[in-house]
């Protein structure tokens, strides 16, 4: 019989464990920190390890609770941030040459929140550069490794954060989802992702990829520590014009909510052809589990779902061209030191400075932004992208949630896709739509395919309906028989 381990129990365990004083949160970091130097060489996780600060934060929360000092739920829970989220006074490298010495002079603001709440930061998680990939293979620096096989990619571009809690390296994690950067990584490590609609959470401090699309999100071992989380996170940000001034509910407090009678919709041409057959029976499977409790579901067509991929590869790029025009070797970053005129500066400056992919994406968007081609095909995206808005909006008339397979196949081996972009994209296939359309998604373990690989299901609410989704995941990670799944590392 293997030992329970501390770093093995969720953040509402060790929460509570805390609050009891049955451990210091000195304590829990140094293990948490031990445990993520352990496994570290397996899983390469993390770009930096902030062990001081993370020790120092923690003795600060045992000597406030020392004194009486009432304490939020979260309060000396070792936690991790990807690197592409500005942290003052620690290096932020979007996991890019370009960035590679960069330090933020300044927290985003869900580092402040988390910072006020008594978070402990562990360290910056890895990232395909600029959030751009499926695989964290992209990162200029190494590759992160999946925690249920090391041979296979953890997802991306968010790779590090879901590692390091699939790895029980820490009990949280901070992501950023741009079109599937959460809950792809999430599916294939056996982990909760949350992408919260466009406007529920800030997304100051957050380094601009698509600006349109990007959103912060959550990385948990379960539903309710998922749920503790966003609820220290959400609200309106004066600092982000686009976030928006709704009241945030408590999100773990309604996590009890009864789901009978809710109706959820599965399209049809997010369940078909590409999809890998041990997920169609995982999600098949799950969704009769929602029906045992009382939860009416049925198929349904959202027709221009199919058009998601290729327009988000319109938009993303064309946004991102613009986001990164801002690195030319001027203002900060990376300079080449090979140039003799101004030309040649920004030339070689970007052409060292960034990578395959993130140049791929730059020349996508900047050609489709080009005089006599904006009409043709950036419009024309933008148009698509209400066509797919819609259709969810019709399916919300009759339906509570949407539900389907997070990602179409499961985590795959590295460098099986690299070579491929086009193949690697076509894992967004199910995730891409909501952020196109601006909504939430979380996806949730609900089984593992032949090869001992999780498999997501992602289920989409409506405008910030977070508590919605999340009272929806709750009842059926009860009776799912998937709760903490745990990667033998």
């Amino acid at each position: 019989m293997k030992t329970l381990n501390i770093y093995d129990l969720s953040l509402a365990q060790v929460s509570s464990m805390l609050k009891n004083g049955e451990i210091s949160a000195y304590e829990l970091t140094k293990a948490s920190i031990e445990r993520t130097k352990d496994i570290e060489p397996k899983l390469d996780s993390f770009l930096s390890i902030t062990d001081e600060l993370a020790l120092a934060q923690a003795k600060a929360v045992d000597e406030k609770r020392a004194s009486g000092e009432a304490l939020s739920d979260i309060a000396g829970i070792p936690m991790a941030i990807k690197d592409n989220i500005c942290t003052k006074g620690i290096k932020t490298t979007c996991a890019s040459k370009m960035l590679e010495n960069f330090v933020p002079p300044y927290n985003a603001t869900v580092v402040d929140k988390l910072f006020e709440k008594g978070a402990v930061l562990v360290g910056k998680t890895n990232l395909d550069e600029f959030a751009m990939g499926g695989s964290t293979e992209n990162s200029a620096f190494k590759p992160t490794r999946n925690p249920w096989d090391t041979s296979r990619v953890p997802g991306g571009s968010s790779g590090g954060s879901a590692a390091s809690v699939a790895g029980r390296q820490v009990f949280y994690a901070l992501g950023s989802d741009t079109g599937g950067s959460v809950r792809e990584p999430a599916s294939f490590t056996g982990i909760v992702g949350l992408k919260p609609t466009y406007g529920r959470i800030s997304r100051y401090g957050l380094v601009a990829f698509g600006s349109s699309l990007d959103q912060i999100g959550i990385f948990s071992r379960d539903v309710e520590d998922c749920a503790m989380v966003l609820s220290h996170m959400a609200g309106k940000d004066r600092m982000d014009g686009t976030s928006v001034d709704v009241p945030v509910p408590d999100y773990a407090g309604e996590l009890s909510g009864n789901v009978k009678g809710m109706k959820v919709g599965v399209p049809k041409e997010l369940l078909g052809e590409g999809v890998n057959q041990d997920v169609k029976n995982a999600i098949v499977a799950a969704l009769e589990k929602l029906k045992e409790q009382g939860v009416e579901w049925e198929e349904i067509s959202m027709p221009n779902l199919k058009y998601s991929i290729e327009t988000y590869y319109i938009i993303a790029p064309c946004e991102a061209s613009s986001n990164l025009a801002r690195y030319d070797g001027i203002r900060y970053g990376f300079r080449t030191g090979d140039f003799e005129t101004l030309e040649e500066l920004y030339k070689r400056t970007r052409s060292e400075g960034f990578g395959e992919e993130v140049k791929r994406r730059i020349m996508i968007g900047t050609y489709a932004l080009s005089a006599g081609y904006y009409d043709a095909y950036y419009k024309k995206a933008l148009k698509v992208r209400t066509l797919i808005k819609n259709d969810f909006m019709n399916a919300y008339e009759k339906y509570d949630a949407i539900i389907t397979p997070t990602a179409p196949n499961t985590a795959y081996k590295l460098g099986e896709k690299i070579g491929d972009p086009l193949s690697m994209y076509m894992e967004d296939l199910c995730t891409i739509p909501v952020n196109m359309a601006g909504l939430p998604g979380l996806s949730i373990p609900c089984g593992l395919d032949s090869n001992g690989m999780p498999i997501g299901m992602q289920i989409i609410g409506k405008h910030f309906d977070e508590a919605g989704i999340l009272r929806l995941a709750k009842a059926y990670e009860n009776v799912s028989g998937f709760k903490n799944l745990k990667a033998d590392i």
